[in-house]
């Protein structure tokens, strides 16, 4: 009786588990790379009931099982990496290891009016950059508010949930906003000057998402990311990028930028730190990120409480510590990330030259 429920259950997860593995960037199939956490659970609590509620006594019933087994087992080797289960890729910061740089960011919902949540947190936390999305004019006159804090500033206010606020302690030099794909869509690029002296160099990104409201496929999201990738690449001084990627920490298009970058994901080994959606406590995965290079290591990382934002804001500290991490940490580029990175640029007819160097 319970045969046919099994079946049909299974056959629905195996379906949702093997889309991502079709490349293609439509939105309904990418789509798929967001929920493998609640995938996987749906997976292993169907495999439970089944387990316990029906006999594996005939071929039929023992290949619906080993079919979840499959779905359970391939959900988690993606996000087994956001777990303590594996060692963090970045290293703990060492003590008393200077200079330290502390960046916020956060996606404030243009919607939202209530600016006092999050402009308590920069006061409370003194985060030497904030970097915040959707940001209108109305949120960057409560922003510029901050001035004793973070005096230094990049600007782009915009009404299409794009707009993009840089606010930093820490004197911005060669800040520019670019919009590298598309005409509406802003990033933000500077050099920061460390106290003492040391230079870094942040990319702020929030590409457009593949979504029925936003973009038909992921093409553009995916060439903005290869573009600061190789970016980030050449850099000559330590580089971090950050923001609303719109993309989760194990998509095929984050691996693709963390190869094509050589940049590493503090994450790793920690945890997954669902910014998103901040409303939804049972549909959550990461999609406000930093990434940064081999120069640095982590001191703190921390999901702030909810703002009213769809988003909870987040906060990362790292220290400069060349040398502590692993030989082998992140991800390196092969053959076939090169050729994807070639095709994620001329799908959309980008300019290879547009990011900063």
């Amino acid at each position: 009786m319970l045969t046919p429920v099994f079946a049909i259950a299974t056959m629905l997860l195996a379906v949702a588990t093997l889309m991502p593995t079709i490349r293609s960037g439509a939105w309904w199939i990418r789509g798929f790379d967001f929920p493998r956490l609640q995938l996987l659970l749906l997976s292993i609590a169907v495999l439970l009931a089944q387990l316990v509620l029906h006999p594996i006594d005939d071929p039929w019933t023992t290949a619906i099982v080993a079919v979840n087994a499959g779905c359970v087992l391939w959900q988690a080797w993606w996000i087994l990496p956001y777990t303590r289960l594996r060692r963090p890729e970045v290293a703990d910061a060492p003590d008393g290891a200077q200079p330290r740089l502390r960046l916020m960011a956060s996606n404030v919902l243009m919607h939202n009016r209530d600016t006092a949540p999050l402009l308590a947190l920069v006061r409370e936390h003194r985060p030497d950059v904030l970097i915040a999305v959707e940001t209108d004019r109305h949120w960057g006159r409560a922003l510029d508010g901050l001035d004793d804090l973070l005096p230094h500033a990049l600007r782009c206010p915009l009404d299409n949930l794009y707009g993009m606020h840089l606010y930093s302690r820490l004197p911005l030099h060669d800040a520019q906003v670019r919009y590298l794909v598309e005409d509406d869509i802003p990033s933000m690029h500077a050099t920061l000057a460390l106290d003492g002296g040391r230079r870094v160099v942040l990319h702020a990104l929030h590409p457009r998402p593949p979504s029925p409201t936003e973009a038909d496929g992921s093409e553009p999201r995916d060439a903005e990311l290869v573009l600061v990738g190789r970016a980030a690449r050449e850099a000559a001084h330590p580089v971090i990028v950050a923001g609303d990627l719109n993309d989760v920490a194990w998509s095929r298009t984050t691996r693709l930028f963390r190869r094509i970058s050589g940049l590493l994901d503090p994450r790793i080994g920690r945890g997954m730190y669902n910014t998103f959606h901040a409303r939804l406590p049972g549909l959550r995965w990461p999609l406000d990120h930093l990434f940064h290079s081999r120069d640095f290591t982590l001191v703190c990382m921390r999901r702030l409480p909810a703002i009213g934002s769809d988003h909870f804001p987040i906060l990362v500290e790292l220290a400069l510590a060349p040398g502590r991490n692993q030989d082998d940490a992140g991800l390196s580029p092969d053959a076939r990330a090169r050729d994807d990175a070639r095709a994620a640029v001329d799908e959309v007819d980008a300019d290879v030259d547009a990011a900063p160097r």
